[in-house]
Order: structure tokens, then C-alpha cells, then sequence
């Protein structure tokens, strides 16, 4: 069976079960916040950024046992360093 993949958007929809178990777990450990996008994005950026010719079975095994801590604490920094902004809008008659 061939599991090659063209692009890390056909990988995603491959492993989407396992994010959605992964994201399961979240949510029985007081982390619904945390979604599927966010897991992945954890791994790819702090887990997987060296990596080279991973095989399915490791990433689908990095998924699940991926420490809650650990990609909570990413989504948090990942949040402080977003700039936020004011909405102000004009149409808005809040005064």
C-alpha cells in the first residue's frame, strides 16, 4: 500500500483521525479550547521541524502521545505574540 503524499494538506486529511482522538482527549482534560489545527501546528512547528521522511505511523504516534501541557503552553505564546487591535466601528452606536 502506497501512503505517499504530494503536500502537507493530503497529509492533514490523513491523520485527521487521529487529530480528532488527540482533540478528544483535549476536551476530557480540560482543554477545549485546543482545536485539531492546533495540535498539528504544534507539531509541526516545535515536534517536526528538523524531521525528514517521516514514516504515517510516527506521526500518527507523535499525535497521540503529544503532551496536553506541552501544545497548551505552545497555543498560549503563540497568542501572546499575536497583536491584537481595537474594533471600532463607525456604524456601532454604543455612546
Amino acid at each position: 500500500m502506497n501512503y505517499g503524499f504530494s503536500n502537507k494538506e493530503e497529509l492533514y486529511k490523513r491523520v485527521g483521525p487521529a487529530l480528532r482522538a488527540k482533540k478528544a482527549e483535549l476536551d476530557r482534560s480540560n482543554y477545549p479550547y485546543i482545536k485539531e489545527i492546533d495540535i498539528w501546528n504544534y507539531l509541526i512547528q516545535e515536534k517536526w521541524i528538523k524531521s525528514k521522511n517521516l514514516m504515517l505511523c510516527d506521526i500518527v504516534n507523535d499525535i497521540l502521545k503529544a503532551e496536553n501541557k506541552d501544545i497548551d503552553t505552545y497555543l498560549k505564546k503563540k497568542l501572546e505574540s499575536t497583536e491584537r487591535t481595537h474594533y471600532f466601528d463607525k456604524d456601532l452606536e454604543i455612546l
